[in-house]
């Protein structure tokens, strides 16, 4: 059960309502995940379905290269919707199944090509360390340009945020799904 109550869009107001329409009518079709938990802020909720659209949909990086950003992000988030969701993404988007569980192992893959590897190179640095050291780095733009790299910076901490709300607010995956791994559970604070 998730931690906050999750608007209905029979219970919503008329700016939850507006953006929740908008959202739906989009690309995604769809409201799941962490812009439910952002409707309680319908503008927060509004731009941050558009920064998700833009991430998602309209950069410089293939579909294939998003998927494995997000994928590294999502495991080393310990976010088993976000895993979930784009799980299914990756294989829609060619990730081969033998790729996709060793990113679940957290560990790089073997026979990549220099694209996937140097995404997913750059997603674990920037994940453990919130950074990116110069020879990954120099790597990631040559494979993907200026653009690409700043692109693949904001993807990777945009499905930070994705996965922060999400196991904050205990939002469960879809009806029926098992988690690939545990829900973080963190230490209690010292009294």
């Amino acid at each position: 059960m998730p931690r906050i109550n999750l608007p209905a869009p029979e219970a919503m107001d008329a700016d939850q309502r507006r953006v929740y329409d908008k959202i739906v009518s989009g690309r995604r079709g769809r409201i799941v995940g962490p812009l439910r938990a952002a409707l309680h802020n319908p503008e927060l909720a509004d731009r941050w379905q558009a920064l998700g659209e833009l991430l998602r949909y309209q950069t410089s990086l293939s579909p294939r290269i998003s998927e494995l950003a997000i994928l590294v992000t999502g495991r080393a988030c310990n976010a088993p919707f976000e895993w979930h969701v784009h799980r299914g993404e990756a294989e829609k988007a060619g990730i081969e199944q033998a790729v996709i569980e060793a990113l679940l192992r957290q560990e790089v893959p073997q026979g990549l090509n220099d694209a996937d590897e140097t995404v997913i190179l750059f997603a674990r640095q920037l994940n453990q360390f919130k950074a990116v050291g110069d020879a990954v780095y120099d790597r990631a733009r040559r494979a993907f340009g200026d653009k690409g790299v700043v692109e693949l910076v904001a993807l990777v901490g945009y499905y930070t945020l994705v996965a922060m709300t999400l196991n904050s607010h205990h939002i469960a995956l879809p009806d029926g799904a098992a988690p690939a791994f545990p829900w973080p559970q963190p230490e209690p604070e010292p009294a």
